[in-house]
Order: C-alpha cells, then sequence, then structure tokens
C-alpha cells in the first residue's frame, strides 16, 4: 500500500469510528512500521488539517475530535488503486459502448485517471485493452443531438425537435418535457410529457432531427407515473400491460433463461421435467415474440391464445420465405 492509499486509509478509518482507534489497529489496517504510521498520522493532521487527537506510544489510541470529524474532507478527489481500476473499466464501458457519443467527453476524465493509476502503480501502464465491451444492434447517433437533449433534461427545459418514427417513417414536429434518458439494448430512449398529446411517450434518440431547448420549464410528472406507465410493461415501449405471457423453456434453453432478467414483475418456475416456465407482463407483443425466437425451438409461447397465435404466424410466415426457390 503506498502513502496515497495509506492516507485514505486513515481517513475512513477515522470517519467510521465512533470510538478511538488504538495504535495497534491502525498499523495492522496500514500494514506498515510504527515509524510510517507516525508520519501519516502527522501527514494527515499537519499538512492536510484533519482534527487528529491522541497520545504516543504503543498504548494511544487516535480519532477524529467529535463534531468536527464529520465536517472534515480531504481536499479533492481521493480513491484507491482498486477505486480507481474499477472507475477506469466504467470509463471504458462508456467509451466502447457509445464511442461517438462520450468517449469524447469523458476523454479528459480518462486521461486524468490513468494517470493516478500510473503513480499507484510506480510508472507502470495499465493494460486496458483487456476490458472488452461488444454492442449488439447499436444505432448511429449524432453527438451534438445527445448533447442538446441532455442538457435540456437536466436543466429541465422543454425540447422541440422533428421525429421521424420508425414504425410509420412519418414526420411529425414535437414539443416535450423531457423526463428521462435510457439507455436499452445499446440505443438511448428519451421519455417524455407530449404537450400537444398530453401523454407520456418515448423518443429514441437516433430518430430526432434539429432538436432545440425551449426558455420555457419543462413539465416535471411525478416519479410513480413514470414508473407506471414506462416500466410496467414489456420492454422499453410505453403503454399498460395488455395481458401476462406464459412462455416455456426446454432444459438446455433453461440453463440460460432462469438467470436472465427480463422484466421487474418476471415469475420463474422450474418444472418437474427439467423446463423453466417464465411469466411476465407485456405491452408491445413483437418486441416480446422476437426475443423468444431467439431461442428457437427451444421456446414455446404457452398462452395467452393470442399470442401464441401470434407467434405460428411469425413463424409461418418465416417458413414460406425459405419454400420458394433460392435466388
Amino acid at each position: 500500500m503506498d502513502r496515497y492509499e495509506r492516507i485514505l486509509s486513515l481517513h475512513r478509518l477515522f470517519k467510521a469510528a465512533r470510538y478511538p482507534v488504538s495504535f495497534a489497529q491502525i498499523k495492522s489496517e496500514l500494514g506498515c512500521s510504527r515509524a510510517t504510521v507516525y508520519r501519516d498520522i502527522a501527514f494527515l493532521r499537519d499538512a492536510l488539517g484533519a482534527p487528529i487527537e491522541g497520545g504516543e506510544g504503543e498504548e494511544a489510541a487516535f480519532r477524529y475530535v467529535a463534531g468536527e470529524g464529520d465536517r472534515f474532507e480531504l481536499p479533492g478527489l481521493w480513491l484507491t488503486s482498486d477505486e480507481l481500476a474499477a472507475l477506469l473499466a466504467l470509463n471504458e464501458l462508456l467509451g466502447r459502448a457509445d464511442p461517438g457519443v462520450l468517449a469524447g467527453t469523458l476523454a479528459p476524465f480518462r486521461a486524468r485517471i490513468e494517470r493516478l493509476l500510473c503513480d499507484h502503480a510506480s510508472g507502470a501502464s495499465l493494460p486496458v485493452e483487456r476490458i472488452r465491451v461488444l454492442t449488439s444492434g447499436a444505432r448511429t447517433l449524432d453527438q451534438a443531438v445527445f448533447r442538446t437533449v441532455a442538457g435540456a433534461l437536466l436543466r429541465r427545459q422543454r425540447l422541440k425537435f422533428s421525429y421521424r418514427a420508425r414504425s410509420t417513417d412519418a414526420s411529425t414536429q414535437r414539443v416535450v418535457s423531457p423526463q428521462r434518458l435510457a439507455h436499452y439494448r445499446d440505443n438511448w430512449y428519451l421519455d417524455g410529457w407530449d404537450h400537444e398529446r398530453e401523454a407520456l411517450r418515448s423518443f429514441a434518440l437516433d430518430r430526432m432531427r434539429a432538436p432545440e431547448a425551449l426558455a420555457e420549464a419543462a413539465l416535471d410528472r411525478a416519479a410513480g407515473e413514470l414508473d407506471a406507465h414506462l416500466a410496467s410493461s414489456y420492454g422499453i415501449f410505453s403503454g399498460a400491460p395488455k395481458a401476462w405471457a406464459t412462455i416455456r423453456f426446454s432444459p438446455h434453453a433453461a440453463r440460460w433463461v432462469a438467470d436472465e432478467h427480463w422484466h421487474s414483475q418476471q415469475q420463474g418456475t422450474r418444472l418437474a421435467d427439467g423446463r423453466y416456465e417464465l411469466k411476465l407482463p407485456y405491452s408491445n407483443s413483437r418486441e416480446l415474440l422476437m426475443d423468444v425466437l431467439r431461442y428457437g425451438a427451444d421456446a414455446e409461447v404457452v398462452a395467452p391464445v393470442s399470442l401464441r397465435e401470434e407467434m405460428k404466424i411469425m413463424l409461418q410466415l418465416a417458413l414460406g420465405a425459405y419454400q420458394g426457390a433460392s435466388a
């Protein structure tokens, strides 16, 4: 443990302690010599201004002065090497998941984190390339659109933009009060209150054009209303659940599905024959069926009947594409 981490450990030890901490405990926590412990305590008290009280000798005990210790914090940002490594991994995750949106903004922070880590590792560089982030289905997103939307959301301003819905390909002008930004399946969405329609809607950022933050303050909707409308049904698509789906998976597929999180209200049961039965509410049947199709013959839609029939039609249409002469 280097001096930086010892000072941070000392500070956290004193902040958490309700009673004076013995010299023996401090020495054990820091894993260093008697002289080093006293030098670190002196540095924390004299150079950093920590309100430390305590005596000398092996039987001494130290603590932050009552009242003052609660208010004292180390100047700047202090993190251990493990915490810095975790932060760097998070930065790598964000940068590789959305290289065009966040990487440029986070670049200065990454450089500072890497310098701090090199200092902790005595100048040795870290193999960041060993952290891999593989995206699937990510769509191209304009950085300017993301910045404008995020800025309006955080400043609580209304947002005006042109939106071309993927389902109809029709372009409309929208004015919304942004409520939440959501990253779902490698793509960004805005949950907002649509003022013309007087309803909550979800918008894919990659389908927005020319967003503009307005001077008018955004209308805030209650968190409970947002959760009920935007998180009650399957997936990110808004709307109250239409029904509960029951899907059964083969014993082979059960090894994966039993550990997967499909919905906050899902109910999973292992059947006597090794199969796995999953029940969950849904609103957008197509999105749910596309997920079920990933498992092919290892998955069967059991209920409701309407969802089962819809799956049969999808499978028949897919099969029809292979029955004709190949090109």
